[in-house]
């Protein structure tokens, strides 16, 4: 038996300490297991922990427990003279942050704080990893597809642990923090559960299912040594042609607001407890602000192109429509954001003091830092030096660099030497980074908890996927009641390469930035939920082209159509019609099936009118993660179809015609209104 350690109140207080003589330190144990006290107890003092020096007197008690009874150790007259001095007060955990944080901050050199400003990329890092100590590299971060060999758990651990490991060797100790985008799930790592993107979390429209997404998805990500989830994606997203829709919950205010803050709920709290919990990460709602409204045509990738374009409301569009979304996330705990590579007014958001400092800082109370997007200064108009200073000075507190850094490091000491940018500033922005460490406990637990591992993966979470899967399907079009379809159908032709295709089903951000296709990870296709879902009578035939021999008929055909995956402005379409191939495919099925149902594969609405008309069922499946069971699972009606449009359906492409006049849409652009539902019958 196991019993806690405690001093009755005598005549030296009443904390118990143990001294180790090969440091020197003394060490306060109250209320901690035996099993957990290092092998010096037979050391152990009694001491008065206020004093400098430290006296036992006669009668002095240490309590060693290791049994129902206690042991009682009674010490005569001693003296333990002039112990070594008491850690700092920011290595004390017992301390307020604000006071670790300022005797942090106090002892660190410049050089030190601009290295907690420095947010590297690992493969720029690895080459020189002494780096991390020499220039006290504050963050180190996984781009999309940068992940180690072999990519498991362990080698992830490995990884970060070893950058780790070089920060806690620098002079002050101060643990740097390691960031992934697992926008829908550890995206990165091979073995880990994937998520429907957040376009289907907004159809599905449940708070309480995103907060627990959320959950799993900081444990599975915690469980590889991550402490930062760039996540969740909180813009509002108008135009669809932009490559980025699927990563927002949809285009009305209140529904972003509400998922947003119960995603980031699910990343930073547990069981009451917040980022001091260790099954917890940091998450970073983004792109601050209005990166959802951009007018076509406006990006630094030209005519062609939407992504990073320029913002086009007002100042009370802002307030009233972009706005909200980040209010409610500071209410609900966020303590980091991260700033758009969009333009408002003719200005870079990176160089926006009145929205970064005056509104979301002082307005908002945002007391958290801010943190820049992938190589953002780079598409700031002017020097190195002057990029620098226009983004520091506006209120980015850590800049995501990625790559040059050392020259980041250079520019950013020349501002300074120059008076470009106030110490003050500087001070504050490190003072706001070390806050958050603080707060997430990474001075005590800088290492992988490798026991978490064993649940990535887990069946309960792959459970969950499933769910969010199925209640983010919303159903257009159900005539002569083809949906639930009938597991003792005699015949089905199911064809498209998105059946047995995982890499379509989860979109980017999956193993690769740009996504993958093909069955690269642990999963199930819809194709094989259809052969899991269907009698052993059925016959079910696949055909990836919809070619099917002989001359029989289908009752069922069933198309699996849509985008190949994509992201950020590899994505952006200036036409959103389905591909001619699709079209083809779903013609063909037509005329060898009583019945067609289409199950649409995309991160948005796509121009479905004519494929519409020639289906007797239709539903969008958006993209639905590595779970495929969960699709059909509701296709059968083991699950009803609860899902409804979180974004407006265009008719044609006349839909976006309209956006780009800044024109109301009307029933002639309009397919189907945000909100809708087909109503299945079970």
């Amino acid at each position: 038996m196991t019993t806690s350690i405690n001093l009755s109140k005598g005549p030296l207080g009443n904390k118990l300490h143990i001294w180790a003589p090969a440091d020197g330190r003394l060490r306060p144990i109250s209320n901690r297991k035996i099993h957990e006290i290092p092998e010096v107890f037979l050391r152990f003092f009694a001491l008065k922990s206020t004093t400098a020096n430290h006296h036992l007197t006669p009668n002095c008690a240490t309590y060693f427990l290791t049994g129902p009874k206690p042991i009682v150790f009674l010490f005569g007259l001693m003296i333990v003279g002039h112990p070594a001095a008491a850690q700092p007060v920011y290595l004390d955990p017992g301390q307020r942050v604000e006071a670790r944080v300022a005797d942090l901050l106090g002892r660190m050199t410049l050089d030190e704080k601009i290295g907690q400003i420095t947010q590297v990329e690992r493969d720029a890092i690895r080459v020189n990893i002494k780096d991390i100590k020499s220039l006290g590299i504050g963050s180190v971060l996984s781009g999309g597809g940068q992940y180690p060999q072999p990519n498991t758990a362990a080698a992830w651990a490995d990884m970060v642990d070893t950058f780790q490991q070089v920060a806690l060797s620098s002079r002050l100790k101060i643990p740097l923090i390691y960031g992934v985008d697992a926008v829908h799930g550890h995206g990165s790592l091979k073995r880990a559960v994937i998520f429907p993107h957040n376009i289907g979390l907004g159809a599905a429209n449940d708070e309480a299912l995103v907060r627990r997404i959320g959950r799993v998805t900081a444990l599975e990500t915690k469980a590889t040594g991550v402490h930062w989830n760039f996540a969740p994606m909180i813009g509002l997203p108008q135009d669809y042609r932009w490559g980025r829709t699927y990563e927002g919950y949809g285009e009305r205010t209140d529904l972003v607001a509400r998922l947003g803050s119960a995603y980031l709920q699910g990343l930073q709290t547990v069981d009451g407890h917040g980022l001091e919990h260790p099954w917890t990460v940091l998450g970073t709602p983004k792109h601050y602000i209005g990166d959802g409204a951009a007018k076509w045509g406006t990006s630094p990738f030209g005519s062609d192109h939407i992504d990073r374009g320029q913002a086009k409301f007002g100042e009370q569009e802002l307030r009233t429509v972009y706005l909200p979304p980040y209010r409610a996330a500071v209410t609900n705990g966020a303590r980091s954001i991260m700033v758009s590579f969009s333009s408002w007014g003719g200005l870079k958001m990176h160089e926006q003091r009145y929205l970064l400092t005056d509104v979301l800082k002082a307005e908002l109370g945002f007391s958290g830092f801010l943190v820049s997007d992938w190589g953002a200064l780079d598409e700031l108009k002017g020097s190195t030096v002057d990029n620098v200073s226009r983004a520091i000075n506006a209120g980015l507190d850590m800049i995501m660099v990625p790559t040059m850094y050392q020259d980041f490091v250079s520019d950013l000491k020349s501002a300074i030497k120059n008076e470009m940018i106030p110490q003050t500033r500087i001070d504050d922005a490190v003072r706001r980074i070390l806050r958050v460490k603080f707060e997430m406990g990474l001075f005590e637990r800088p290492l992988t908890d490798r026991s978490l591992q064993a649940k990535i993966g887990m069946q309960a979470h792959r459970d969950l996927a499933a769910e969010a899967a199925g209640k983010s399907l919303v159903a257009l079009k159900n005539a002569n009641a083809t949906l639930p379809l009938d597991p003792k159908t005699a015949t089905i032709y199911v064809a498209g390469r998105a059946a047995d295709n995982l890499g379509m089903q989860c979109g980017g951000w999956t193993l690769e930035w740009q996504g993958t296709d093909g069955n690269h990870r642990p999963g199930t296709t819809i194709l094989d939920g259809l052969k899991r879902s269907v009698a052993v009578t059925t016959k079910l035939e696949y055909s990836a082209g919809g070619d099917f021999r002989g001359k029989e008929k289908a009752a069922l055909g069933i198309a699996v159509v849509g985008e190949m995956p994509y992201a950020e402005w590899h994505g952006d379409r200036a036409d959103l019609n389905l591909s001619d191939a699709d079209k083809q495919l779903i013609r063909r099925l037509r005329e060898r099936s009583a019945k067609l149902l289409v199950i649409l594969i995309s991160g948005r609405p796509l121009v479905v009118s004519d494929e519409l008309a020639l289906a007797d069922a239709f539903v969008a499946a958006w993209l639905p993660g590595s779970e495929g069971q969960g699709v059909t699972d509701v296709l059968f009606g083991k699950h009803p179809f609860q899902g409804r449009l979180p974004y407006t359906w265009p008719r044609s492409m006349q839909y976006f015609a309209r956006i780009d006049l800044g024109e109301p849409q009307t029933a002639e652009t309009v397919l189907f209104p945000y909100g809708f539902q087909e109503q299945v019958a079970r």
